[in-house]
């Protein structure tokens, strides 16, 4: 063998080895989730190299969660999903079985390692006087939400204005034509949260925003956030943004190991303050407590114990044919007459 062909093989070599220790993770998140795996995945990217030596880069997809679950139905390749709510988790296997049926119980607090409720932004000053739900369906208020077909926030936000009227007026029925109210007064819903949230804050549309907390509090932060306030409501939901590895990908890729290191580090102490420093809740008591002047406190009503779960919520509300679709024709059909 010549020298030029002993310097390519040695060459060759090298290369492949070093794409074999090279890891790519893609983690597919939702819409609001941006800022918070930003830095995130900076972290981890360094913990990993100082712990294993190995060389990790992380894609993160955000969108709507119903469409990002889709997405992986679909077959967009992601080794993990940190997705809105548990539903979506359960959805990608609508086709094959992607995700282990176990996934909850793989990671603490049923595989869900932040929290963040449901809030209100308004304009500076509150010039429509918002304070509750009640004020949102006020003759003349516009209200800015997104499609709870495509986005998991806009299903958290349909599920806690339900909730608060259920409480308030005690029957289903008035429940349901409260949140009929609701969507009579929203004149688009937007595919995302984070689309909604640019159709509020740099579009100028609406009176008032239903938003992830994390959401308003990054609005504040950013340019025009000093022309706009958070107005926490009585009651609200308690939500659960849900993680969990996709088994099928991870085994087709041989990042299991990686993929599984990645969520299992959003529960150590500088996952759960970057988490804080995003404005999502965090479950572990001592950062709690290191942000508790950060979070207001408010009455919160959990899926479990107000509608018996995510699967039974999905079903009832959310798929085909069923409430939301039923009001949004009502409406639709009233516009239209």
């Amino acid at each position: 063998m010549s020298f030029l062909q002993t310097t390519f093989a040695i060459v060759l070599c090298w290369l492949l080895a070093s794409q074999a220790i090279a890891i790519e993770l893609l983690n597919v998140s939702y819409d609001p989730t941006r800022e918070l795996y930003q830095a995130y995945n900076a972290a981890f990217i360094k913990y990993w190299q100082a712990a294993t030596g190995e060389k990790i880069t992380i894609k993160s997809s955000h969108g709507g969660s119903g469409k990002q679950a889709r997405a992986v139905i679909d077959g967009l390749r992601a080794d993990v999903v940190t997705l809105a709510l548990g539903g979506d988790v359960d959805a990608i296997n609508l086709r094959q079985p992607l995700i282990s049926k176990d996934w909850q119980t793989r990671l603490p607090d049923n595989s869900t390692p932040y929290t963040s409720t449901i809030v209100f932004l308004v304009r500076k000053g509150n010039p429509k006087g918002i304070k509750d739900w009640d004020d949102l369906v006020k003759e003349g208020i516009e209200i800015i939400t997104p499609n709870p077909k495509t986005s998991g926030g806009a299903r958290w936000n349909f599920l806690a204005a339900w909730a608060y009227a259920k409480h308030k007026y005690g029957s289903e029925d008035q429940a349901r034509e409260f949140v009929k109210k609701i969507y009579a007064h929203t004149p688009v819903l937007d595919a995302g949260a984070r689309a909604a949230t640019v159709s509020f804050v740099q579009r100028g549309l609406g009176d008032v925003l239903i938003a992830w907390e994390n959401e308003a509090y990054l609005s504040l932060t950013e340019q025009g956030g000093e022309q706009l306030e958070i107005i926490t409501p009585s009651l609200s939901m308690l939500t659960e943004p849900a993680v969990a590895v996709v088994d099928a990908n991870v085994e087709k890729k041989h990042t299991r190991k990686q993929a599984t290191a990645y969520l299992t580090y959003l529960y150590s102490e500088e996952g759960q303050r970057i988490i804080a420093k995003s404005y999502y809740r965090p479950r572990n008591a001592k950062i709690a407590e290191e942000f508790k002047t950060q979070f207001p406190t408010l009455t919160l009503v959990t899926i479990d114990k107000e509608f018996g779960g995510w699967q039974a919520a999905q079903a009832k509300f959310f798929i085909d044919n069923a409430i939301f679709d039923q009001i949004y024709n009502e409406i639709n059909k009233v516009a239209i007459n």
